[in-house]
C-alpha cells in the first residue's frame, strides 16, 4: 500500500484544466520530486493534497484512507504537512511563537503551552534557528523564513511533508544546505514530496521525479531516466528553469 495515491485527480478552473487526470503515489521513507515548466499544475496538485482546493474529479488516498473532501486542518492533523511556494507567517509574531501554531493546533491532540514550547525549540533547533527564536518572523531573511516553515510544518509531526520551491531565491551554499536539510527530514521517518526548480537539488536529492507539463503527467522515473527522457528536455530542461513559479496553477 502506497503511503499517499491520487487517482485521475482534475482541477478546473473554468475552462482551464490545471490538473488533468493525474496519476500519482508516494511510498514510505521516499523523497519525490515533481518539476514541470512554470503553470503546470504542480502547487495545484500541493493544494489538492492538501485540501486547500478540492478536486473536480478522482480521488486522492492516504494511508489507505480517501481523503478526498477532508478540510485543511483534518488533513494536517493526518500527518500531511505542507510549506508553501510563497512564505505564509506571521510576521509581527517571534519566530518561536510561529513554531508554536504548528504545535498547538496542527496534531489534533491537546497540548499544553508548555509542550508546544518544547517541540517548537526542538524544531528550531533542526532548522539552526534558535538564536532567531525571539526575532519578528518579519525580520529574518527569505531563507531564514523557509526554514521557520519547515519548522513550523515539522511541529505538526507530520508523516509527510509537502515541500514547495525550498530553495527558490536561494544561494547555492544556501541551496547545499537544504539539500542537506531534507536528507535529515528523511532521516526521521518523515516522507518527501517536494516541487523544486532547481535541478541539481532535484536531481541530487530525489528518488523518483514526476513531470508535469499543462496539467497532465508526460513522465515519471528515476533522475537518471527524466534527465535523458527527450519529452521533458524538449518541455522543461531545455529551458531556463531559474524562475519562480507565481499563479495557483504553477
Amino acid at each position: 500500500m502506497h503511503l499517499l495515491e491520487g487517482e485521475q485527480v482534475t482541477k478546473h478552473f473554468g475552462g482551464l484544466a490545471a490538473v488533468a487526470d493525474v496519476d500519482f503515489y508516494v511510498d514510505e521513507g521516499e523523497i519525490l520530486g515533481l518539476i514541470g515548466p512554470n503553470g503546470a499544475g504542480k502547487t495545484t496538485l500541493f493544494n489538492l493534497i492538501s485540501a486547500a482546493l478540492s478536486p473536480t474529479h478522482g480521488k486522492i488516498s492516504y494511508k489507505g484512507r480517501e481523503i478526498t473532501g477532508l478540510a485543511p486542518h483534518q488533513i494536517c492533523r493526518l500527518g500531511i504537512a505542507r510549506t508553501f511556494q510563497t512564505v505564509k507567517i506571521f510576521p509581527h509574531v517571534p519566530v518561536v511563537r510561529n513554531v508554536m501554531v504548528g504545535s498547538l493546533f496542527g496534531t489534533g491532540r491537546r497540548t499544553s503551552e508548555g509542550e508546544a514550547l518544547k517541540k517548537a525549540e526542538a524544531a528550531l533547533d533542526f532548522v539552526d534557528l534558535t538564536p532567531l527564536r525571539d526575532v519578528p518572523a518579519g525580520d529574518l531573511t527569505l531563507a531564514n523564513q523557509k526554514r521557520l516553515e519547515v519548522a513550523r510544518a515539522l511541529a505538526t509531526d507530520p508523516h509527510l511533508l509537502l515541500l514547495d520551491e525550498l530553495m527558490a531565491g536561494l544561494t547555492h551554499t544556501e541551496i547545499t544546505e537544504a539539500m542537506g536539510d531534507i536528507g535529515q527530514i528523511r532521516g526521521r521517518g518523515i516522507t518527501v514530496i517536494m516541487i523544486e526548480h532547481v535541478m541539481h537539488a532535484i536531481m541530487g536529492t530525489c528518488d523518483r521525479i514526476i513531470v508535469l507539463d499543462h496539467g497532465r503527467k508526460i513522465a515519471e522515473g528515476t533522475p537518471a531516466e527524466i534527465a535523458v527522457n527527450q519529452q521533458v528536455i524538449e518541455c522543461y530542461l531545455g529551458q531556463d528553469t531559474s524562475g519562480d513559479e507565481e499563479d495557483a496553477g504553477s
